[in-house]
């Protein structure tokens, strides 16, 4: 396939400017590396390990399976200081190239990966943490739109990516509805340089979710998603059919790990495929976009 890219994704070393978005639980090793083998940046959060051996055994695997660029998210206030250590001098132990930082202050990580040659993104959801992240150095600044999967923001991509831009002078990267190629020409219109797509991947052979997750992310659409903060506290976007029944008992609560979360892009899902198929559907998507508005 015809490659495309923007500064953001030369400077990472990808062949497509396109994100898999860390997931929690159910982004893998398996994804990591078979995005970095179709071209784009595979994403997980360091958590997805339970332990600092579990995860620094995972970072080798990757290392070991691949060449090619891979990230891994590190939520700084949902991690306990001392692993949140561990996990960052491991993601620098094992030459990382991308640490992606949320959920708190990334300054101490920034000087730490950029000493080391490491590249930072930060997600937010509005510009006030935005303009904090990039006083604390990082190299870009991930955008969280309406409609995206997990904590997703409450601004459409059409003004957030934008807005976002025209107050900050580090790249963006948009995030929130982005399923298909269709969604990757439009948010690159709007000046962000990478896009970051994560309901779309989990339907995808690699990705460790349980198959019924698949099969309702493949069977739904953006009707079934609940914007809600039943679940964690903070509003987030989950399937609506497994998110607990307030009126449930506390002993009939359901585990986390059968509360589902993905975003309003479900509606352009139809079909369960290998990373690097639905890379090449994306990629022929976004050409065939690209041909029909030059006429």
């Amino acid at each position: 396939m015809k490659e495309f890219s923007t500064p953001l994704s030369r400077k990472i070393g990808l062949r497509y400017p396109l994100v898999s978005a860390p997931m929690f639980i159910i982004s893998n090793k398996e994804m990591l590396v078979a995005c970095a083998e179709a071209g784009i940046l595979g994403a997980m959060p360091s958590l997805n390990a339970r332990t600092i051996e579990g995860f620094k055994e995972e970072l080798a695997f990757v290392k070991n399976a691949t060449d090619k660029p891979f990230a891994i998210n590190v939520t700084i206030g949902l991690t306990q200081p001392e692993r949140l250590m561990q996990d960052v001098q491991a993601c620098l132990e094992y030459e990382v190239p991308v640490m992606i930082t949320s959920y708190g202050n990334p300054t101490q990580i920034v000087q730490a990966a950029h000493a080391a040659g490491t590249i930072v993104l930060h997600d937010v959801i509005n510009l006030r943490h935005a303009k904090k992240a990039q006083a604390a150095g990082v190299d870009g600044i991930i955008g969280v739109s309406q409609g995206a999967g997990g904590h997703a923001g409450t601004v459409n991509p059409y003004v957030f990516i934008p807005y976002l831009r025209q107050h900050l002078d580090v790249p963006i990267v948009g995030a929130g509805c982005i399923s298909g190629g269709e969604q990757v020409a439009a948010t690159l219109s709007l000046g962000a340089e990478l896009a970051y797509m994560g309901t779309r991947f989990i339907a995808s052979t690699e990705c460790g979710a349980d198959d019924r997750f698949k099969n309702m992310v493949v069977d739904s659409d953006h009707l079934d998603i609940v914007y809600t903060d039943q679940v964690s506290g903070t509003h987030a976007n989950f399937l609506k059919q497994t998110v607990p029944d307030p009126e449930r008992s506390e002993g009939e609560a359901k585990k986390w790990k059968d509360i589902w979360s993905a975003g309003q892009g479900v509606s352009q899902i139809h079909e369960v495929k290998s990373i690097g198929q639905i890379v090449e559907d994306i990629v022929r998507e976004y050409w065939d976009t690209v041909s029909r508005l030059a006429g």
